[in-house]
């Protein structure tokens, strides 16, 4: 079985977008479901997602940790 990714806050990534690969910094873990904006967070204690904050943007993104590749 893989073993599960564990990231923690600070700690910087990338991941796919439309326009590409970004990077950016992970704000924070979170089990609760929410919105980001108008984006539904489906986050939960079995399926957590990071908040990330864009390096380009400077806007927050909630990811899996499958989508993120630590750099």
């Amino acid at each position: 079985m893989p073993e599960k990714k564990t990231l923690k806050k600070g700690d910087k990534v990338s991941w796919m977008t439309s326009q590409g690969r970004t990077q950016g910094t992970v704000v924070k873990k979170t089990t609760h479901a929410g919105k980001i904006k108008t984006h539904k967070v489906a986050a939960s204690n079995a399926n957590p997602e990071y908040i990330v904050k864009s390096s380009k943007s400077g806007k927050t993104a909630a990811h899996k940790a499958t989508a993120l590749k630590k750099t």
